[in-house]
């Protein structure tokens, strides 16, 4: 068992969702060390950092200028490098066709943004926790929706 923190990155545009995001994860009680970007372009120039350490679990913003979340998806998944990330769409989008293209793109949950806190935090713990479920194949439709 190892005493590193859980590394997550965010990316999303709008800065009150990124300060919600890292205060939730603030008050929740795993060992976490969270990071933001605030566009896709940020978020790609920052994974291909020379000697950067890959988070553990990538929340993606779908609708972000210059690059949005669906493009960045596909960009990471393209690239062996990545294949370690666990990646959350983090949305305010329910669109069924936004569901199943990042699906069909290889996210492994999808998170619709909750307008209260409280669920904001149980959902996020959520997902952490069971991070490994979303991992691994076979990915299930049934689960790719993360609710509480």
């Amino acid at each position: 068992m190892t005493n590193e923190p859980f590394r997550i990155l965010l990316a999303d545009d709008d800065e009150a969702d990124r300060l919600l995001f890292k205060e939730a994860f603030e008050e929740m009680k795993i060992n976490t060390k969270v990071q933001t970007v605030n566009n896709g372009e940020q978020l790609i120039e920052y994974l291909n950092r020379t000697g950067v350490v890959l988070p553990d679990f990538l929340f993606l913003d779908l609708n972000m200028p210059r690059k949005n979340g669906l493009e960045c998806l596909k960009e990471i998944r393209g690239n062996k490098i990545f294949n370690e990330i666990s990646i959350a769409i983090y949305s305010t989008s329910a669109a069924e066709r936004d569901i199943e293209a990042t699906f069909i793109a290889g996210a492994n949950v999808y998170i619709s943004k909750p307008n209260d806190f409280n669920i904001l935090k149980q959902v996020l713990e959520k997902a952490v926790m069971s991070a490994h479920v979303y991992h691994d194949p076979p990915f299930n439709k049934e689960n790719f929706l993360l609710r509480i």
